[in-house]
């Protein structure tokens, strides 16, 4: 059973490398090992977990919310997301798959960077052009960022325990 990487007490974190509060994937490749992996396997549990919510929704509109489904969806993804990247740096998929969202300084989110960073995830994610683009970036760049995590400055790293 090996340390858990803790971003709060790395010494492979730098003031003169870009994005220096984030850990340096060259001295410190933990923090980045199976993020992109992980990022799927959050994507579906918090999909999963979006549309149990949109079905319970269902009764409270008569049923009428059928034939805006869809809508309802969208916002109870959007609310789900700001909220849980607001409290936990991290959807209950991330947190189920140890991984957590933390800004360019190394910190967690606050409510207007996860609103950005939903605003963000949810517009390119309805275009597939953009959405083939931020993942074709998760597996290629060194911190694993989708293009949204590139316009923000942000990063999924795995876990230090500290939630």
């Amino acid at each position: 059973m090996g340390i858990k990487p803790s971003i709060e007490t790395s010494p492979h974190m730098t003031p003169t490398s870009p994005l220096w509060g984030l850990p340096d994937p060259d001295t410190a490749p933990e923090f980045y090992d199976d993020v992109v992996l992980k990022r799927l396997f959050a994507w579906i549990a918090d999909s999963l977990a979006i549309l149990a919510l949109s079905i319970l929704v269902l009764p409270f509109t008569a049923f009428t919310g059928i034939f805006f489904f869809a809508a309802i969806y969208m916002v109870l993804g959007v609310i789900y997301r700001i909220v849980t990247l607001t409290r936990y740096s991290a959807t209950p998929g991330m947190l189920l798959t140890s991984i957590e969202i933390r800004r360019s300084d190394g910190g967690r989110m606050d409510a207007t960077l996860a609103t950005l960073h939903t605003l963000l995830f949810t517009f390119f994610s309805t275009f597939f052009l953009l959405q083939a683009v931020s993942i074709i970036l998760m597996l290629i760049n060194d911190r694993r960022q989708g293009l949204h995590d590139m316009l923000l400055g942000t990063a999924a790293v795995n876990k230090s325990g500290r939630l």
